[in-house]
């Protein structure tokens, strides 16, 4: 049987460039042409990360990869053993990218700076020979009749009808990974300040992240409130994001929280409630706390918080109550949840199950991460799956 002498990707991002430049590793007299339809690629990559590029994680603090692809994890957990987290490490060093892995195990270049990655699949998809198509809208598969392969990877898009095209079955797509809008103006006062380990959770189900929560002139932000979003997009949609969200600052059970302020109460029972900041709280978000629950007795000892007092306290610190408005006020979403259902591609080869030598790759699959690396790492293991079935 002959190998495909022409492969057409749809799509300039970073599952098209990485499935490209496989391609051509593995068939180098193959011939490969990205369709573009803006004017530029891999701008996603370009900003993410802070323009540093969060290009995969180590995955050694995941047990469960549900916990990190709330969308996705059953074919994620397939697709690894052909091209996991470690084998991109390695992929992208081969290739003259060093990598360093921060504590909280992301995996950035060591430059810091998203353009190493870039500039890598850029230099690499000119040295194999890849055709890059800027301005070319492909509206339907018929246009591309004439190649033995067609592999889109044109990302996520904001509603079904940008899908429907390609003919197969849609999982609506709906905002992933954004932030909290939250009309409470003392809170958004505080904004700047950042909360490591805190608990999130929407009342009412079991969805909850915990991780460093950051406040912001329009609510909350911050890893664990990204990772929320994600579990909840689709419960958050249809509520039309306005949502309860119970806070716990501590991160800690609430016998734990009542054991800590109780002996508070005995050892610093002389100082002003001001003064002393438990469980590492930031100062602003202290004294906010306390104005809310103890707005009279700020300046008071610790030793004269009666138990009324203290389990209001104790209850603003672990189950602290907002009401969700909205999303962010600017268009800030990373992610879409959504897109074409797994049902509809083979999971080994990512194949339509209805056109043959048609595939998917990256986030135009109904597969989605958690901030982390996680949505990197489904589009280089989803293109590479690709390329080697191609």
């Amino acid at each position: 049987m002959r190998k495909n002498r022409r492969t057409a990707i749809i799509g300039g991002g970073a599952a098209g460039f990485f499935c490209a430049v496989n391609l051509k590793e593995r068939c180098p007299e193959m011939e490969v042409t990205i369709f573009e339809r803006s004017q530029r690629v891999l701008a996603k990559v370009e900003v993410s990360g802070g323009g540093r590029c969060n290009c995969t994680n180590s995955f050694a603090d995941v047990r469960d990869l549900s916990a990190v692809y709330p969308r996705g994890h059953r074919l994620m957990k397939r697709l690894f053993k052909v091209f996991g987290p470690r084998d991109a490490y390695n992929w992208w060093e081969q290739h003259g990218v060093r990598l360093v892995t921060q504590a909280d195990q992301c995996v950035f270049p060591a430059s810091q700076d998203s353009h190493t990655i870039i500039n890598c699949l850029l230099r690499e998809a000119r040295r194999l020979g890849v055709e890059v198509r800027l301005g070319e809208k492909v509206t339907s598969l018929d246009q591309l009749s004439d190649y033995d392969a067609i592999v889109v990877t044109t990302g996520g898009q904001p509603r079904a009808e940008g899908l429907q095209w390609l003919g197969h079955e849609v999982e609506p797509p709906v905002p992933s990974l954004f932030t909290f809008r939250i009309d409470d103006g003392e809170l958004t006062a505080l904004m700047g300040t950042v909360v490591e380990g805190a608990h999130v959770l929407l009342p009412g189900t079991k969805l909850r992240a915990e991780g460093p929560l950051l406040i912001t002139h329009w609510g909350m932000s911050g890893p664990a409130i990204l990772r929320l979003s994600s579990y909840g997009a689709r419960q958050l949609a249809d509520s039309a994001y306005r949502h309860p969200l119970s806070v716990n600052w501590t991160g800690l059970k609430e016998a734990e929280v009542i054991d800590e302020l109780s002996s508070l109460m005995v050892q610093q029972s002389q100082r002003m409630l001001s003064n002393v900041r438990p469980f590492g709280l930031p100062s602003r978000l202290w004294d906010y706390l306390t104005q809310k629950t103890l707005s009279s007795r700020q300046r008071s000892p610790w030793g004269s918080l009666n138990r009324k007092e203290l389990n209001r306290l104790v209850n603003v610190l672990t189950n602290d109550q907002y009401l969700i408005s909205g999303r962010a006020p600017f268009k800030d979403e990373f992610v879409t949840c959504g897109g074409i259902s797994l049902s509809s591609v083979n999971p080994n080869t990512l194949e339509s199950r209805t056109r043959p030598a048609l595939y998917f790759a990256g986030e135009v699959l109904d597969i989605d991460g958690v901030t982390g690396g996680f949505n990197f790492q489904a589009a280089w293991t989803t293109a590479y799956v690709v390329a080697q079935a191609i």
